[in-house]
């Protein structure tokens, strides 16, 4: 697996860090290194995006946009806003710098050697990194470690989302109630399949694990970065277009200027329609299959992207999300990719994977326990 930077869920430490100082007196000083890596990274964006004014997309052999080559959209700006931020798009300079100054330290901590006899109650980050503290899962070369928040022709954004005032996904409507809510309940609550337990078959598993698609919405749509491999690999031929996602190695295909399926079938990633508008392509996704529902809807969802090649290292990527059976009204975002260097390798998910063949048997070592459990007791009550 390639890995780079650091994990996308570093965001919500990197953020939260910044925006709640220490109290009096208890500060540390920032690390010197990362504040002047941070300055330097922040005045080569800016560098990038003025230079970039100039530049003119060019043309496939077909004259269409060429968004060819491996790109990335590894960063730590969120989704969602994070509160603190209330209804600014913008970051200032500041606030941008003390964040990857945060997230520059985290992944120079994380790089340390990991101390073996850490007690398991400190959860500080000075360990370990890991979603819950000290849980020693990866160190910061392991992950695709982030350490730039996202900006749009050089100014950083709070967050993905840009469509509502305060940056975040709007309420689901009165009769949805999460995965198990109203379309969970139209499609068959209750049935056999919603009440398996998870451990009883290999197909109940989660998608990831059985290493069919990618963790979460790497190969998207929406694409969204993760803990690690958020490396996209995009080719072109004249009526498709082909984005290889290193997690995973999946693919998604965009059919140029084509209709959507009618025969009722739902592809991964659902059935993905491109046009070129400009310099943009506009891919409309449709027919998502139940397994990949995007924050519970998939029935009626529908994504629509558009990618707009901005300079020689930055490619402008925007969505949008409508489902009128989930939320009252459509929403979306926009961040920008960044040339990767290198080519993508190969994700063998299954390679010396033996962690599923672990749940299941787990699960079944319990139930024999329990049985025999039972039918000792009721021995003995006789």
């Amino acid at each position: 697996m390639a890995m780079k930077s650091r994990g996308a869920w570093l965001l919500a430490l990197a953020f939260s860090t910044a925006a709640a100082p220490a109290a009096a007196g208890t500060q540390e000083a920032a690390d010197p290194r990362a504040v002047k890596e941070a300055a330097v990274v922040a005045k080569a964006k800016a560098e990038e995006a003025a230079a970039d004014k100039v530049y003119k997309v060019p043309l496939t052999p077909y004259g269409q946009p060429d968004l060819e080559g491996v790109w990335t959209n590894v960063s730590i700006t969120p989704l969602e806003r994070p509160s603190q931020f209330g209804n600014s798009i913008g970051l200032t300079p500041e606030q941008a710098l003390q964040l990857e100054t945060a997230a520059i330290e985290h992944y120079i901590e994380g790089n340390a050697p990991t101390d073996p006899n850490a007690p398991a109650t400190d959860t500080t980050r000075k360990h370990c990194q890991g979603p819950g503290g000290l849980d020693c899962g990866y160190n910061s070369a392991w992950k695709d470690t982030a350490t730039t928040v996202a900006r749009i022709e050089g100014k950083p954004h709070s967050s993905f989302i840009t469509s509502t005032p305060n940056g975040r996904i709007p309420a689901y409507k009165v009769d949805y109630a999460g995965p198990r809510g109203r379309i969970a309940r139209d499609e068959g609550e209750g049935s056999a399949t919603a009440t398996r337990s998870p451990t009883d078959n290999p197909e109940d598993r989660a998608l990831g694990e059985r290493c069919l698609t990618s963790f979460g919405y790497s190969a998207g749509p929406v694409m969204l970065p993760l803990l690690y491999n958020n490396n996209y690999a995009f080719a072109q031929s004249k009526d498709f277009v082909a984005i290889l996602v290193e997690m995973v190695h999946d693919v998604r295909m965009i059919r140029i200027d084509a209709a959507h399926r009618t025969d009722g079938l739902r592809p991964w990633f659902g059935d993905s329609i491109g046009r070129y508008e400009g310099d943009t392509l506009v891919v409309e996704t449709t027919n998502f299959p139940r397994a990949q529902a995007f924050r519970g809807a998939w029935k009626e969802l529908k994504v629509t992207e558009r990618f707009t090649r901005k300079g020689p290292h930055r490619m402008l990527y925007q969505f949008m999300v409508e489902d009128p059976t989930v939320w009252d009204q459509p929403w979306g975002g926009e961040y920008e990719f960044t040339a990767s260097k290198g080519r993508i390798y190969e994700y063998a998910c299954h390679e010396g994977n033996y962690a599923l063949a672990g749940v299941l048997a787990g699960a079944r070592a319990e139930e024999a326990a329990a049985a025999k459990s039972s039918a000792a007791k009721t021995q003995a009550n006789r």
